[in-house]
């Protein structure tokens, strides 16, 4: 592909039908317990992109057993029982957030010398809250360049704590990796802040329940999580719900009727959240025995919307270009984490909205950052994507709508759905 993606008005008549690739979040959840667990474990319907391949990596330098087929969407991990085969490596998480943050708790609860690397874009990311943790927990971290920030060394006994506390605030990631990584040395955790139920944090405790790992729950934020060894021979990942939410949200915008294979509304990802969001605007939602069908082909027009996307901000791109089109003015609340992901998305949705002629703004209230759309004549233009997949993804939407919209960098799109545009084109 090229530089740029130019997008044409999508004009048939045609229904859609889509396979997308399995969770990210899920797949790096599932390889990290998988790695954890004792003994072969079979993982089918693996996400393959540059983050899952970054995680891949990193475990075969910490030295477990892969057996991986991309063809078949399978990984075969051979677990340690919660070691870690090589305990002096370097590794390298590339842009992922999830390797950044997982592997970093593990390696720090299970001992030995560990030097992380990362990409540019991963080192603008925040690290402190878990760092701080971790050294006071009795573990060197020595930061290379940024203090709080990659890449960093890590030198550990293990931890010297047994009760620690984490704010969920900044990035429930953090939260996530202690719950996963407690099974290896035995851990009573605390959550503060206001996520402490969060979607990803329910993806967390629901796989820690799949894999047969126990836990006790006190109140809703305290959880004690024994040392204790676990086995699961195979796991089946879900298909991502945040890239079938772009085909979903078609379903609207250009009038459609959607079907995503192999999604059902019992789905544990959070992203589900976006689809009743959709059912609010009008259209109907009705689950398979193939998937979910979204079907907006009856919507002549909708209203905007006010929705807090605190617990499914990766919709919030999502939900700001179906808003473009709306016949009034949407607020999107309670979002202002996502300044801090792979770009800064409430500046990428405004600067990017303003560009084609939306209104746009920032707004505070409560202490909480919303974003202020409204509606009007939308504008050819080009989209910079700030090198953040979930821009370019979203923003194509505009384009499928009117034409003359421009994705700079497109295949920055390669950290989740690297077969993105690959479906764009079929649908014409």
């Amino acid at each position: 592909m090229t530089d740029v993606y130019i997008v044409q008005k999508l004009e048939n008549n045609k229904d859609i039908i889509v396979n997308v690739p399995g969770s990210k979040s899920i797949t790096n959840r599932a390889l990290m317990l998988a790695a954890l667990s004792d003994g072969e474990c079979n993982l089918d319907g693996v996400l393959f992109s540059d983050d899952s391949r970054a995680f891949l990596d990193c475990l075969e330098k910490l030295g477990f057993q892969l057996f991986i087929d991309e063809n078949e969407k399978r990984v075969k991990v051979v677990g340690t029982s919660g070691e870690i085969p090589n305990r002096k490596a370097t590794i390298d998480v590339r842009s992922a957030g999830t390797a950044a943050r997982f592997l970093t708790v593990m390696l720090a609860v299970t001992g030995g010398e560990y030097t992380l690397n990362s990409s540019e874009q991963m080192k603008k990311r925040p690290m402190g809250e878990i760092i701080d943790l971790i050294r006071n927990a009795g573990v060197k971290i020595s930061c290379l360049e940024e203090e709080g920030h990659f890449p960093f060394i890590i030198s550990s006994n293990g931890l010297d704590k047994k009760e620690v506390s984490i704010n969920t605030d900044t990035s429930s990631q953090y939260a996530s990796a202690l719950l996963m990584a407690a099974v290896m040395t035995g851990l009573k955790i605390k959550l503060t802040g206001k996520r402490v139920n969060g979607a990803y944090i329910k993806i967390t405790l629901n796989m820690l329940k799949q894999f047969g790992i126990k836990y006790v729950q006190f109140e809703e934020n305290k959880y004690n999580i024994e040392k204790q060894r676990f086995r699961l021979e195979k796991y089946q990942i879900e298909p991502d719900m945040s890239g079938a939410c772009y085909f979903y949200a078609m379903s609207l915008m250009i009038k459609k009727k959607v079907l995503v294979k192999n999604l059902h509304l019992n789905s544990m990802q959070g992203d589900i959240k976006f689809l009743y969001a959709l059912k609010k605007m009008g259209c109907l939602v009705k689950d398979t025995d193939e998937g979910i069908i979204i079907d907006g082909s009856n919507v002549s027009e909708y209203k905007g919307i006010e929705i807090d996307m605190n617990d499914f901000s990766d919709q919030a791109l999502t939900m700001a270009c179906v808003a473009a089109f709306a016949k009034s003015k949407t607020l999107i609340k309670n979002v202002g984490h996502i300044k801090m992901q792979e770009c800064d998305r409430v500046n990428a949705i405004i600067t990017n909205l303003n560009c084609l002629g939306i209104k746009a703004r920032e707004e505070l209230a409560d202490g909480k950052v919303n974003i202020c759309i409204e509606p009007g004549k939308v504008n050819s233009g080009e989209i910079e994507t700030f090198n953040d997949h979930r821009v370019a993804m979203a923003f194509t939407l505009i384009g499928l709508v009117c034409g003359g919209i421009t994705i700079k960098n497109p295949m920055c799109c390669k950290k989740t759905f690297e077969n993105y545009f690959d479906i764009i084109d079929s649908l014409y």
